[in-house]
């Protein structure tokens, strides 16, 4: 994430995150098969998560127009269903970005929906402690040395149907949603592709057959900047994970391109850096839209790239935590609790918003400045994983999500 000078966690960026300072801007994990039996039915499921960091405005981005409170609070940026640029309609009281027509179109169709006034169980606003809260799954800030992506595909039943599915993680630095205990094949700029053995040589083959460029690419180990140029990722600016339009759309079309593989990765994790909106927000243009307007890309490049695979395709979007309800001084918003996670897919239930709102009135705020939190973003990903998956409910307790029993799977978010 660009360094913003506004945010207190910008101070710390070099010294927590050095560590991940040479990772490449495309990183792949081709996983050992193990989960051709979880699928009921017969389905070749692909579960893609997209991971925002900053911590997207959910009030903007999901707008709840027929709460009496959100016009005032939002002052200059308050959406509406009126006038030049409204808002799209959804179901009387919500209403959706107008920068996003795409998901709009999905969510007519019954293929994606809106969970709005969710969160990860963290409640403090440290965007590196929430990520890594969101990312590893755990109840609290502690040490993670694993995502909960990476333990479900460690728990998913070995089978024969999927000879080399596998896993795909896209981000400026290795997402910790994906790390874990699951074999790992990754490329560095100081590291050449370990492609001597058998398997590296398989995953080599085939991203060449999927994505030439992506291919020569990797095998060289170029620098950075260089790997998502050539990678048709787009140049430096609009790199993976970059804070901007085009390069959500670039790294979501290259993506789709591998998971449509007969052989490919059905697991992959994609970050999306940027959504730090303390300053110059904008309402339905400006900065925030304009994110907006890339991730609604991406959705379209998503389902475009991966053709007759988006039937059995879910996709979660999620963000570190939410922003304050009120607009600040320089017409931004900082950092808050509660926001709006997007599912997106031909497997997806859709055509409705999940959401127990609390109001925007000050009584009904989170310490009288945030949207309440009512949803576990847990609760979400267990019921993808387990309706979707087919991972078990002591599998997900236990192992996925450690002690989090408490929170049960959202019912019916698989059509």
């Amino acid at each position: 994430m660009t360094p913003d000078p506004t945010c207190p966690d910008a101070a710390y960026a070099p010294s927590r995150r050095a560590f991940l300072a040479g990772a490449a801007t495309l990183t792949v994990w081709p996983f050992l098969p193990r989960f051709a039996a979880a699928a009921p039915g017969g389905r070749d499921p692909r579960l893609i998560v997209v991971v925002l960091r900053g911590a997207m405005d959910g009030l903007s981005a999901v707008a709840p127009v027929g709460d009496p409170a959100y016009a005032a609070l939002r002052g200059a940026i308050a959406l509406g269903l009126d006038g030049p640029n409204p808002a799209l309609g959804l179901d009387g009281f919500f209403a959706l970005h107008p920068a996003m027509p795409t998901f709009a179109r999905l969510y007519k169709a019954g293929k994606a929906m809106v969970v709005h006034a969710v969160a990860s169980p963290y409640r403090e606003r440290s965007h590196f402690d929430g990520q890594d809260v969101l990312e590893s799954g755990l109840g609290g800030v502690g040490r993670a040395d694993s995502g909960w992506l990476n333990r479900a595909l460690q728990a998913l039943p070995a089978g024969e149907r999927i000879a080399r599915a596998g896993g795909l993680g896209v981000g400026t630095m290795t997402p910790l949603i994906m790390r874990g205990a699951a074999p790992v094949l990754g490329w560095s700029p100081q590291v050449l592709p370990r492609a001597s053995d058998d398997f590296a040589a398989r995953v080599l083959d085939l991203y060449r057959h999927a994505d030439q460029g992506l291919a020569e690419t990797l095998e060289r180990g170029l620098a950075t900047d260089k790997l998502a140029a050539q990678a048709g990722m787009g140049d430096a600016k609009s790199r993976a994970g970059a804070a901007t339009a085009e390069g959500m759309k670039l790294v979501a079309a290259g993506a789709a391109r591998l998971l449509a593989a007969a052989d490919g990765p059905r697991l992959a994790a994609l970050s999306f850096d940027g959504w730090d909106t303390h300053a110059n927000e904008g309402g339905a243009t400006g900065r925030l839209a304009q994110l907006l307007g890339g991730l609604d890309g991406a959705f379209a490049a998503l389902e475009t790239g991966l053709g007759p695979a988006w039937r059995d395709t879910a996709v979660l979007v999620a963000t570190e935590f939410g922003r304050t309800a009120a607009v600040n001084g320089t017409v931004g918003t900082d950092h808050g609790t509660a926001t709006v996670a997007f599912l997106a897919g031909g497997a997806i239930r859709g055509g409705r918003i999940l959401a127990d709102w609390p109001g925007l009135k000050t009584a009904d705020l989170y310490e009288a400045r945030d949207l309440k939190p009512t949803t576990d973003l847990r609760a979400i990903a267990k019921g993808l994983l387990a309706d979707h998956l087919g991972l078990s409910r002591r599998v997900l307790d236990t192992a996925v999500f450690p002690d989090s029993a408490a929170v049960a799977p959202a019912a019916d978010l698989i059509g």
